[in-house]
């Protein structure tokens, strides 16, 4: 088969590998399109810690099943699935008392085993959720990162009528937007420095935009603020706009080294809470829900779409920032 192959930090080609064969307990999927996030660039540059190389990326997909290992039972050939990339050990601390998130040994289909930047990758057939009647396979990308947005809510102590504050308006945070927008928010404003994406923020929902939060008219500040950029300078502007009583979400991924200064007096005076959210937990299978109902504008996220050979391509218009999602589509 042929598939994109990172062989080391900054170095991949479209190629031609063996096809995967399913073990007991799972099945081959001939991916139908994969997105791509960040964690994909920081593998092509050797800055995700776990990655082993050589790898095969991609880790947002949806496909067909066309093969199943020995024993497999409850999917067949020919099933329209999303994939869930988790692979908790089961045997750890945080596995055995439910938080497979925090595994010690924390492992994910295209992050630490060859991915579905493919035409074929063999996968968990516990990981396979079959796609609703109604639900485009392209668009069902979006479930992976959309089951990413719904554990960062899992944390947080929603209430309705709450008002909230989202640093940046890419993919991660225009899902926190409509998220926000069905959980009974009284407000939603929206900040990024990309007037294109602050319009489709507005489009999805978002009652105020602007470019820096200086430029909203809220001075008691916001219940809920989610920062979802991982940028060092808006997160610190962001601790400083909770509102008494108020959460903080720390949802953006920065890098491993990165140091923020914030007030311990005022998290302490203010009674601020600070949060973190890390990728899945059992949350992938009610993002299939929220997908089949439509709580997602899928048309309005999903802007362009690429080949396996143009993978190149598809790297730079994310870095670009010149779309929302970036896909790639093995098959074609």
């Amino acid at each position: 088969m042929r598939a994109v192959v990172i062989e080391t930090p900054g170095r991949y080609s479209v190629t031609t590998v063996a096809d995967p064969t399913p073990a007991p307990g799972e099945v081959v999927v001939a991916p139908a399109a994969v997105g791509i996030c960040g964690t994909d660039v920081h593998i092509v540059e050797g800055e995700f810690a776990p990655t082993p190389y050589p790898i095969i990326p991609g880790h947002e997909f949806t496909g067909e099943v066309v093969a199943l290992g020995p024993g497999v039972t409850g999917i067949s050939a020919g099933d329209q699935v999303a994939v869930d990339p988790s692979l908790f050990c089961g045997s750890c601390h945080y596995c055995a008392i439910g938080r497979g998130n925090l595994c010690e040994r924390w492992g994910a289909i295209g992050d630490t085993v060859d991915g579905a930047m493919a035409e074929y990758v063999k996968v968990p057939v516990g990981n396979c959720h079959r796609l609703p009647a109604g639900v485009d396979i392209a668009q069902g990308t979006l479930i992976e990162p959309l089951s990413c947005a719904v554990r960062g809510f899992d944390v947080l102590p929603r209430r309705l009528g709450d008002h909230y504050l989202i640093y940046g308006a890419g993919t991660m945070g225009l899902l926190m937007l409509q998220l926000a927008k069905t959980a009974g928010a009284a407000s939603l404003s929206v900040v990024d420095i990309n007037d294109d994406r602050l319009k489709i923020a507005e489009r999805l929902g978002a009652d105020a935009v602007a470019t820096h939060a200086d430029g909203l008219d809220r001075p008691q500040g916001w219940e809920t603020v989610i920062d979802c950029t991982g940028v060092i300078p808006v997160i610190e502007d962001g601790l400083t706009r909770v509102r008494r009583g108020g959460v903080f979400l720390q949802f953006g991924v920065a890098p491993s080294e990165a140091k923020a200064s914030f007030s311990p007096f005022r998290v302490y005076n203010d009674e601020i809470t600070i949060l973190g959210s890390m990728a899945v937990l059992h949350s992938f299978g009610r993002a299939v829900d929220l997908m089949a109902k439509g709580v997602i504008d899928a048309e309005t996220m999903i802007t362009h779409s690429f080949g396996l050979d143009e993978f190149t391509q598809a790297l730079q218009a994310f870095r670009d920032g010149s779309g929302r999602k970036i896909q790639v589509r093995p098959g074609e």
